[in-house]
């Protein structure tokens, strides 16, 4: 389990992008050519370039025009279906760190690129067209290390995103919620069981344009998981028979 998390409360996000910006500034990524197509939101996803990204919805909820905005990255699983993918395919391309932090590598250009994004919940993975080695947020783990908040958490100027012991973390998270419950009453904490990203919405998740979808194993993996109980009976059967021959 992750030593540190981090609290998104979306209720206090204004799209200052101030995340995106550090974000990019400390990995040394780029700016990428955009184009507008009807929206604020820019870039207009994640790439290989981009490991962070402020996703704006507008919808008219009682008559009203209403704007959301959701920082979507890598939730940095307690148990990542992407590296139990990319195990199955190269051993060593994924990782992860006593911190939490998942972290891709350059191996990662030798994995089925399909099939890692696809295992993951919430459709982060990107891939550089150039290299073929994939990207996303890595949880500042090289900032974690030497005793720094993550950088976009470090920039917020709202408090929106907060940086900690995990179980400090999951303590504001459910003082948040109590707090929130009593304007919002649809507030809820998600995935907390599940990720080192804890997020608090105030608001329904249909209200947000997030992706988050169903855990599902690889078809490698799944395949393991099945003939798994087979080894073991198979290896108990073996010890039965050693145990028998040295009674004889």
């Amino acid at each position: 389990m992750g030593k540190y998390a981090a609290l998104v409360d979306v209720s206090k996000c204004t799209a200052c992008r101030a995340c995106q910006v550090a974000c990019k500034d400390w990995n040394e990524n780029p700016a990428v050519k955009t184009m507008q197509v009807g929206t604020y939101q820019n870039p207009p996803d994640l790439s290989h370039l981009t490991y962070t990204i402020i996703r704006f919805k507008e919808q008219v909820v009682k008559g009203e025009v209403v704007w959301t905005f959701f920082k979507d990255q890598c939730r940095h699983c307690l148990e990542p279906p992407c590296k139990e993918v990319a195990d199955d395919m190269v051993p060593g391309a994924i990782l992860q760190d006593a911190s939490g932090a998942v972290i891709f590598t350059e191996k990662t250009r030798n994995c089925d690129f399909a099939e890692v994004r696809d295992a993951c919940p919430y459709d982060i993975p990107r891939k550089d067209p150039a290299t073929g080695i994939m990207y996303k947020c890595t949880f500042c783990n090289d900032r974690i290390a030497n005793g720094m908040t993550p950088a976009c958490l470090k920039v917020c100027p709202t408090g929106a995103l907060q940086f900690g012991l995990r179980d400090d973390i999951l303590e504001k998270a459910e003082m948040r919620l109590r707090k929130l419950k009593k304007t919002h009453p649809a507030a809820r904490i998600i995935d907390e069981d599940e990720v080192s990203w804890i997020y608090v919405l105030h608001q329904p998740e249909v209200q947000f344009q997030m992706t988050r979808r169903e855990r599902k194993p690889s078809t490698m993996y799944a395949l393991r998981s099945l003939f798994k109980p087979l080894g073991v009976f198979a290896a108990g059967a073996a010890l039965v028979g050693q145990v028998a021959k040295g009674g004889e």
